[in-house]
């Protein structure tokens, strides 16, 4: 629908955004550990950290040789494994363009707590929607889907720049973006149901991020954008008139 390319959304309250890059971090890494490994191995991290929710309600158990963690810790494992490049580059550049903004409202700790409550709240939605389904869950975008709804409530006018269809740049109030793409969501869970994309995941991680952001974002902060900050990096200060530099004159035998 659209990529985020950039937010012109400064930092008021952090320095700097650790826990945003130390996600991003994290999932490469996962997904260089598993992807340099054998079709067997990715396959067994696959089920043995993805979200299987018939795994998750003791319907049916693992193999011993794919039981690596127990099955409650899945609910936050399959959020850190992607498919492929495309896969973990989409939603890791979501969590670069709106995480870091997210973490100025909430804090560090705070903001680490959110994200992996949406991932749990993506997961249990979907497993709530189809308890019987073997098919493991994997990805961040239920996270990513928190954190989209929640950038939503806090900063609905701030401009935004997006690829539109993957070719046309925008810079456009990040109301309209974000609505549109919260309500594609919902549009296609109700029209294409759980295909391979699990849309209920998305959906789940969108309330959660909803909640959530009420209840654990700064007392001082606003909400729906009644201040908006102006990034650091383009503040202007005026300043005095500049005196005109004296002309010199210049030898003939120098800089023409």
């Amino acid at each position: 629908m659209f990529i985020p390319l950039h937010d012109a959304n400064g930092l008021e309250h952090i320095k700097f955004q650790y826990v945003t890059f130390g996600l991003i971090a994290v999932n490469i890494i996962v997904f260089l550990f598993t992807g340099l490994g054998s079709e067997e191995f990715a396959i067994a991290t696959t089920y043995g950290f993805g979200y299987i929710p018939s795994v998750a309600f003791d319907l049916v158990s693992l193999p011993p040789e794919w039981y690596f963690v127990p099955e409650d810790f899945t609910y936050l494992t399959y959020a850190f494994l992607h498919a492929d490049i495309f896969h973990l580059g989409g939603n890791m550049l979501f969590l670069w363009v709106f995480g870091d903004n997210i973490e100025d409202a909430l804090g560090h700790l705070r903001f680490l707590l959110f994200y992996l409550l949406c991932a749990i709240g993506g997961a249990l939605f979907h497993g709530l929607l189809d308890p019987d389904s073997r098919i493991p869950l994997i990805g961040a975008s239920g996270a990513i889907a928190g954190v989209v709804a929640a950038y939503l409530i806090l900063h609905p006018r701030v401009k935004i720049w997006v690829l539109a269809f993957a070719r046309i740049p925008l810079r456009i109030p990040a109301w309209i973006a974000l609505t549109l793409w919260i309500g594609f969501q919902f549009v296609m869970f109700a029209m294409a149901g759980e295909e391979q994309v699990s849309w209920a995941c998305h959906i789940g991680g969108i309330i959660t991020g909803a909640i959530l952001v009420f209840l654990l974002k700064r007392r001082t902060v606003p909400l729906f954008d009644r201040e908006v900050v102006t990034p650091r990096a383009v503040e202007v200060q005026q300043q005095s008139a500049v005196r005109p530099v004296e002309a010199k004159p210049v030898p003939r035998w120098g800089r023409q």
